[in-house]
């Protein structure tokens, strides 16, 4: 497993050529420990669950990296052979008995099992961009939005003081609202958020940020359907779609250009920014219950194999030790996630 080195925002800046990355402030990360209590205090406790992305369900899937894949990494996931990949699909929050027909995001998490014992993990969410663009900023917004203990909701003033000073946190938000329902897990899409690199043998690399794009298209559904479906329609869902043969995904990248911002999640790129296919992933199975190998994977982005390499977003750096303490908690209680 390969340890991800970070360089400084400018030399990283230097090594773009024509794409240019926003300066990045250095951020003092919130203890972990104090960041999954947090979450706990906002989103709710539920033993044994994910913190976040509760309600899911494991997959394995199989990805063929294209030639296009080839020419910019090194990395083996684009060998063009066979690559097995577990799978995490789920409904964002805390909650494990979260609707599924409701305007809320989707998550797509994913371990590449490469050649030689390498790992590539993600977590991939159905919006362009993430709800904070520093971990400071991601509590602050936690702490504005936790229930009130008497009234078992938020306080309204906290919540507007600090979106009002924040207005990043509303971006995500009003994206999702402005939105269908999606009508499958499989037939919607999942970005990866952060700023990538991709190097080659030559040293070049190409720097962006990743779309996995479902290959029959995006399907929504109108109010009046998702409302017919009701609140647990997706695992179903999904297993009758794999079982057709109906669930893949082009794993593509879109790439930046000069001016654009790397290091910020909360800033999607702009529309019409060149795609290169990467590969295509396959979805191949679906667990039968709350089991399967996706239950206790962290699936933490910093995890990466040679070829790839991440953008200076503390965001992306700060997930780590969070993920990692999540996963303790909840294998002590007993992991599950249905």
């Amino acid at each position: 497993m390969k340890t991800i080195t970070y360089c400084l925002a400018s030399s990283l800046a230097v090594s773009l050529g024509l794409v240019s990355l926003t300066p990045t402030l250095v951020h003092a990360n919130p203890d972990p420990n104090t960041m999954v209590n947090q979450f706990e205090a906002t989103g709710g406790k539920f033993e044994g669950f994910r913190r976040s992305g509760a309600k899911g369900i494991c997959a394995t899937g199989e990805f063929i990296g294209s030639a296009e894949g080839r020419k910019i990494s090194t990395a083996s996931a684009f060998s063009g052979k066979p690559i097995p990949v577990v799978v995490r699909f789920s409904v964002g929050g805390a909650n494990p008995k979260a609707a599924d027909n409701t305007k809320t995001q989707r998550n797509l998490a994913l371990q590449f099992n490469l050649p030689k014992n390498e790992v590539w993990q993600m977590g991939n969410i159905s919006a362009p961009v993430f709800g904070s663009a520093t971990p400071d900023q991601l509590m602050g917004r936690l702490q504005s939005t936790q229930p009130d203990p008497t009234t078992k909701v938020a306080d309204p003033v906290k919540v507007k003081a600090f979106a009002d000073a924040n207005p990043e946190v509303l971006i995500q938000g009003r994206y999702f609202a402005s939105q269908p329902v999606p009508a499958s897990y499989a037939a919607t899409n999942y970005w990866g958020v952060h700023g990538f690199g991709l190097s080659n043998a030559k040293k070049e690399k190409v720097w962006g940020k990743w779309i996995f794009e479902p290959v029959g298209g995006v399907q929504t559904l109108t109010d009046e359907e998702a409302k017919a479906k009701g609140p647990n329609f997706l695992f179903d869902d999904l297993r009758q779609r794999v079982a057709a043969g109906n669930a893949a995904f082009n794993f593509n990248l879109e790439v930046a250009q000069a001016g654009d911002t790397l290091t910020n999640a909360t800033v999607p790129l702009p529309e019409g920014r060149k795609k290169i296919t990467l590969g295509v992933l396959k979805i191949v199975a679906v667990a039968p219950d709350g089991s399967g190998p996706c239950l206790n994977i962290t699936f933490d982005p910093n995890i990466m194999p040679v070829g790839v390499e991440g953008a200076a977003d503390p965001m992306l750096r700060a997930r780590t030790a969070p993920y990692a303490i999540s996963l303790g908690r909840r294998i002590v209680e007993g992991s599950k996630q249905q």
